[in-house]
């Protein structure tokens, strides 16, 4: 099969994908993976590109294992099905998350947080992803993807519509609350349609100017730069830029008892927080971690109800380098989504 993988000498000689030496993403012909028992072996027909996938590139996150395949939000067609499984026949569409599989037994797993558990595995990290044409996945961690949704639209749900619904959640904004966003990309775009959905003013806070235009077309009732005050306090903020210099600005821009939710898996440093100011009344810092496939069915549903409406950016298969690197550089507008199958432009 094709597929891109990372090239963990070049990710070390010039940090992924800048400009000062080969690229860290390689593209060529790797051994078709074969289903185990309770697996599905997945066609792919799009796959998301999530900046994860750029931290993995980039060296920001540590590599599982050599020449990894990065991707996991994942759309294709069950192509075979290893012994046991039940619940996917070859033909149906099926989608794969960042959550791979869960040990079921750790005291996480016991009390319903899986998201927590001490021995996971996740897609495009411990396992190869969906940067190629096809992956294998546990069958009790595939998704049925919503009609309604075209492969490259369903695409972004699987992650970043996950993980912005969780982060939604964790920083506990009500019906009829102030929520302020820190970034607007595909996560964030995602996240701030389900609160407008649910009665939520949303304000956005990013340094992108097309994705401030973006956010004011969603129904943003305020849009600024990455560090402008919102101009009234916040019931709760979300953090997706992984930029923790903005974790003083969002503390402050919250009202007493407010929470900012960090919705990264990698943030840089944050500054030394003033308590009197930042913390003091009541404010509340948390992160967020991975998802449950609870979250994952939720959000799922509830897309389809709004229903959700991404934004795509479409990229051929072949160049998945470019999109990265179009990601980096804030050129993306919602989500890069590459296109194995089934569109214009596609492999």
């Amino acid at each position: 099969m094709r597929a891109w993988w990372v090239d963990d000498c070049a990710r070390a000689a010039n940090g992924g994908t800048g400009a000062g030496g080969a690229s860290a993403l390689v593209f060529g012909i790797r051994p078709d993976p074969s289903p185990g028992p309770g697996e599905l072996l997945v066609g792919v027909r799009a796959c998301g590109v999530c900046r994860t996938d750029l931290h993995l590139v980039e060296g920001d996150l540590p590599a599982k294992h050599p020449a990894t395949v990065p991707g996991h939000e994942i759309v294709g067609e069950v192509v075979d099905t290893g012994p046991g499984c039940r619940l996917f026949r070859v033909g149906d569409r099926a989608g794969v998350a960042w959550l791979r599989s869960t040990c079921g037994t750790c005291r996480f797993c016991r009390r319903g947080d899986e998201n927590l558990c001490l021995s996971p595995r996740f897609t495009g990290w411990d396992d190869d992803g969906g940067y190629a044409e096809l992956v294998t996945v546990p069958e009790a961690f595939a998704y049925a993807v919503p009609p309604g949704f075209d492969d490259e639209e369903a695409a972004p749900l699987l992650c970043a519509g996950i993980i912005g619904y969780r982060a939604l959640r964790r920083s506990g904004v009500r019906p009829g609350g102030r929520l302020g966003i820190y970034g607007f990309g595909a996560s964030a775009h995602l996240a701030a349609q389900v609160a407008m959905f649910e009665g939520v003013e949303v304000s956005v806070m990013t340094r992108s100017a097309s994705a401030r235009r973006l956010a004011a077309d969603l129904g943003a009732v305020f849009v600024g730069g990455a560090a402008d005050e919102p101009p009234q306090p916040l019931d709760a903020a979300i953090l997706f830029a992984p930029a923790g210099g903005l974790v003083p600005a969002a503390l402050r821009a919250l009202d007493r008892g407010g929470t900012l939710a960090v919705a990264g898996i990698y943030l840089s440093d944050i500054p030394v927080l003033h308590y009197a100011d930042e913390l003091f009344q009541e404010r509340r810092l948390c992160s967020v971690t991975a998802n449950t496939r609870a979250d994952g069915r939720e959000l799922l549903a509830l897309a389809a109800r709004i229903p959700l409406r991404p934004t795509v950016q479409r990229y051929p298969f072949t160049t998945a380098d470019r999109a990265l690197a179009d990601l980096a550089a804030d050129r993306v507008d919602g989500a890069a989504v590459l296109q194995l199958a089934g569109g214009p432009g596609g492999a």
